[in-house]
């Protein structure tokens, strides 16, 4: 078996090393020794995208929050029209100079596209800045809500981060959340926050025909003001023709499939 090679290194504000390694055609970004973002499972990524903008067809803006390895910008843009844009608020200049560079080719070089745009910073604080900006919101920061961590990622998935999110989209806008597993408590809060329509979908994280492990997209569409409490729990169902299994519950999560260290 070949060996992995180093190709690149970065820091973490928190100080967290980020490597990116690779091994024959195979790819992978490690944060403090633990797989954050691996070529070979990244069909949920692409489901995050595809889910979202089929919810809303008509989407023309949509923010990005997290460029990985540019698999979730890449569906983006595959159905966003002509004219449309996405904007990418990626932590760190590094990550997009390895999506530009050694590992542009994994998604199709998505950023030599004209419609994409970078943003270094922290995205709960470019989505608390907008109003009305964006018809979609996909969130690819951390293990998802359920985690709340890093700290910083909590202030995106908590109360005041899902208002912002909401006031950030258009009315009839759509959020979209990967999250490493179901959660219910993060739904009620969407629904609490004046979404409607919450849904979690159950995806297989290698693609529509593989099997194995699977993650949870949270899908959230704009309404009206947000309620005192929360109106009930949201379904959960699975990508057409699979079976999730048996969903974590309350209190319980699988193992995370990735470290998400100083992504946000």
């Amino acid at each position: 078996m070949l060996p992995w090679e180093i190709v690149a290194r970065a820091r973490a504000p928190d100080g967290t090393e980020l490597v990116l390694a690779r091994r024959g055609e195979e790819w992978v970004v490690r944060a403090g020794g633990r797989v954050l973002m691996p070529s070979r499972t990244h069909g949920s990524e692409e489901a995050l995208a595809a889910l979202a903008l089929e919810r809303a067809p008509r989407a023309r803006t949509v923010l990005i929050g997290g460029l990985g390895l540019g698999y979730t910008l890449r569906a983006a843009l595959d159905r966003l029209p002509p004219d449309g844009r996405a904007v990418v608020v990626e932590l760190l200049p590094e990550v997009e100079g390895w999506v530009r560079g050694p590992v542009a080719h994994l998604a199709g070089h998505p950023l030599d596209d004209p419609r994409a745009e970078v943003r270094h910073g922290d995205v709960a604080e470019h989505v608390g800045a907008a109003r009305e900006a964006y018809d979609a919101i996909l969130l690819d920061v951390d293990n998802g809500p359920g985690t709340m961590a890093p700290a910083a990622n909590a202030r995106l998935h908590g109360h005041h981060g899902i208002r912002c999110c909401r006031e950030a989209l258009r009315p009839g806008g759509v959020l979209a959340i990967w999250s490493a597993a179901p959660d219910r408590d993060h739904a009620a809060r969407l629904e609490a926050a004046g979404f409607r329509d919450v849904e979690v979908r159950i995806v297989p994280a290698r693609g529509a025909s593989a099997r194995g492990v699977r993650h949870a997209i949270f899908l959230a569409t704009r309404g009206g003001p947000p309620t005192a409490m929360p109106r009930g729990r949201a379904r959960a169902t699975t990508s057409p023709g699979r079976n999730p299994g048996k969903a974590a519950g309350p209190g319980h999560r699988r193992p995370p499939r990735r470290a998400r260290a100083g992504r946000r």
